[in-house]
């Protein structure tokens, strides 16, 4: 009847070949099967192959037992079957980068692998982490929280106002739902981080938009508008990178207070910058105005799925009636293991660590450009964070520059994504350089520099 494979079980191989001859219309409605026996002979198998088989056929319905009769085929409505074979869309035929200026990776090379293991095994070595988590995240992360955003940030706070999440966007839906009896609208970045204003749209507010160039964020822009709740990134705006300065920060706060609302912070990285000390954070300023959120992700390892927001005292009272009855969905070990990671300095050593091996990554990276491209392009935001923006001054738009960059063997980021109304006139393309070593970067920026300025010579010639 058919060849069966000695590599994958017997009984799978003919459940299969029975199925699809059904389906294909081999055996119609009603037609006997071969027996078990006469079927296992036939195949060399032995029956209680045959039968479990049989048995798979019968529990999803393509065939019946009759009893003393056998086994037949069971009529099938025609929307249940495969009247043709489905056609598999092709991709096309594009090779992988070589080089990948991800924006969302962080170092592997220096990440303190064997510190993590110890942590996350002894973890596993308690009872605790065979146990369901606290609502509002581990007691002891809250706390470790508590000692590093004061002494990091100047925030001070307590351990109940803190809530952990496995991500800035799930933690901003919580918030977006319990501010939602109260605020319809909010204001966001433009450009800005595409994430949350996905989280927002959502949720259904609608988004209000103050400006961002090169030179900054214009926080006078938002006492134009009748929203209540501003988020924003004040100490590496995304993606242009630049901070607000002190008098920034104050009429941020003013704002807040005079239109009775919000200011939502995400510190996403703050813990990286180059050449200047970091500001306060705004929730320094005004706990009780400001929400203030980061995350483990980037400054750590993404794939710890770990972040948290400090909520000022009254809507930390509100959170915790809201959302009693939910389980946190942060992992416990991975947070039960971070508290130790923090608690013991380690977390204070891999930022110290990290702060100048992403500063030297920075450094190369600007010094390449700038040797390849000279005044073709702009860099913006070289004083934080791990990726960079260039302006590109060439006569070709985003998507021609992607694809070029494509074609070289590089991949590199838009912008254009994100903004809701708008976009910039010149493309601005997005580079990572955090999971990058030195001799990719390097050939990456040599790949760029024939993609897009042999363009420019050939369209000189």
């Amino acid at each position: 009847m058919f060849i069966l494979d000695e590599n994958r079980p017997k009984y799978q191989q003919i459940y299969e070949q029975i199925k699809l001859g059904i389906e294909q219309k081999h055996w119609q409605a009603d037609d006997a099967l071969p027996s078990i026996r006469a079927l296992a002979e036939d195949l060399q198998v032995s029956r209680n192959t045959t039968l479990q088989a049989y048995e798979q056929l019968v529990a999803e319905g393509y065939i019946r037992a009759v009893a003393k009769r056998g086994y037949f085929v069971e009529p099938m409505e025609p929307i249940f079957m495969h009247s043709e074979t489905q056609t598999i869309p092709q991709k096309p035929n594009v090779c992988p980068p070589m080089i990948d200026f991800r924006l969302g990776a962080v170092d592997q090379q220096h990440f303190p692998l064997t510190k993590w293991r110890q942590l996350t095994q002894a973890v596993l070595k308690e009872p605790i982490g065979y146990q369901y988590g606290e609502m509002l995240g581990e007691q002891v992360l809250r706390e470790a929280i508590v000692q590093y955003v004061f002494q990091a940030r100047g925030v001070k706070t307590t351990a109940s106002q803190i809530v952990i999440g496995s991500s800035t966007q799930q933690l901003l839906m919580h918030l977006t739902i319990l501010l939602r009896d109260e605020f319809t609208s909010l204001i966001v970045e433009e450009p800005g981080y595409s994430g949350v204003k996905t989280i927002f749209q959502l949720q259904n507010y609608q988004l209000e938009t103050i400006p961002v160039t090169a030179q900054g964020t214009d926080i006078e822009a938002l006492f134009q508008c009748k929203s209540k709740i501003c988020y924003i990134t004040p100490s590496h705006q995304y993606p242009y990178g630049t901070a607000l300065n002190v008098a920034e920060r104050w009429r941020c706060i003013q704002w807040a207070h005079e239109r009775q609302g919000y200011v939502i912070e995400d510190d996403y990285d703050g813990e990286y910058r180059y050449g200047q000390k970091a500001f306060p954070a705004l929730a320094s300023l005004d706990p009780q105005r400001v929400v203030y959120m980061s995350t483990f992700s980037k400054a750590f390892l993404p794939a710890v799925r770990v972040a948290y927001m400090i909520l000022p005292t009254h809507l930390a009272t509100c959170y915790q009636e809201k959302f009693a009855l939910l389980e946190n969905n942060a992992s416990h070990i991975h947070q039960l293991a971070l508290a130790q990671f923090i608690t013991t300095g380690e977390w204070e050593r891999h930022i110290k660590r990290m702060r100048k091996v992403y500063k030297s990554k920075m450094e190369a990276l600007v010094q390449a450009l700038t040797k390849a491209f000279g005044d073709t392009i702009t860099i913006i935001g070289k004083q934080a964070g791990i990726y960079i923006m260039i302006a590109v001054h060439l006569s070709m738009d985003e998507a021609t520059l992607l694809d070029r960059a494509l074609q070289m063997g590089v991949k590199v980021y838009p912008s254009s994504d994100l903004y809701i109304t708008h976009d910039e006139l010149t493309p601005h393309i997005l580079m990572g350089f955090a999971n990058v070593t030195d001799e990719q970067m390097f050939m990456g920026v040599a790949q760029l520099k024939k993609a897009w300025l042999h363009e420019v010579k050939e369209n000189r010639v």
